[in-house]
């Protein structure tokens, strides 16, 4: 079976949740902190932007908090324990280790082949392609959660799966597809 090297595929974005343990008080965070937007009226999460690692969290009053940006689950870990040292300087100790999970990992690279979109088409279930809209031929990939973009030139960016292991797992399913219709 193929491999998949680290320079055929790279993270491009991880989004996972975490729960905080408890209630947050979100006025009072925004009040003093400089990289929040708070504007309960249009969304009910404070928006804290994080410079190190550049990253981006939700946190809701219930201690939820979901976290976009990172590359890697080490900058995720990264991320919600500054959100946790941000929280403390209103005076709020986080008492758990936040269990975070992941709901969608985001990736782009290359299967290094040429495809045939067109042909695709026809061949695959589940894609949608309009070249006159976009240049990309998007696939669901069965049995998995995974969804690809497909160009011409063998690059490739896939969403959907919640660790690297399946999004590996995912990349050589779809070239194993791939492989049999050429």
């Amino acid at each position: 079976m193929a491999k998949i090297s680290k320079k055929d595929l790279k993270i491009q974005n991880i989004v996972a949740s975490t729960w905080l343990g408890q209630d947050i008080p979100l006025i009072k965070l925004a009040e003093t902190l400089p990289n929040t937007e708070y504007n309960p009226e249009q969304f009910p999460g404070l928006v804290m932007r994080i410079k190190e690692p550049k990253t981006s969290a939700l946190i809701f009053s219930s201690g939820k908090v979901v976290c976009t940006g990172a590359k890697s689950m080490a900058k995720v870990k990264e991320s919600v324990n500054q959100i946790i040292k941000n929280i403390a300087r209103i005076n709020i100790r986080i008492k758990i280790k936040p269990k975070i999970k992941v709901q969608n990992m985001v990736a782009s690279g290359t299967i290094n082949m040429d495809l045939n979109l067109n042909k695709l088409t026809m061949k695959l279930d589940n894609t949608e392609y309009e070249p006159e809209q976009f240049p990309g031929l998007v696939y669901k990939l069965a049995g998995t959660r995974a969804t690809f973009l497909l160009f011409s030139n063998g690059k490739i960016v896939c969403t959907g799966t919640t660790s690297e292991a399946k999004l590996k797992e995912a990349v050589l399913k779809l070239i194993v597809v791939l492989k049999k219709i050429r």
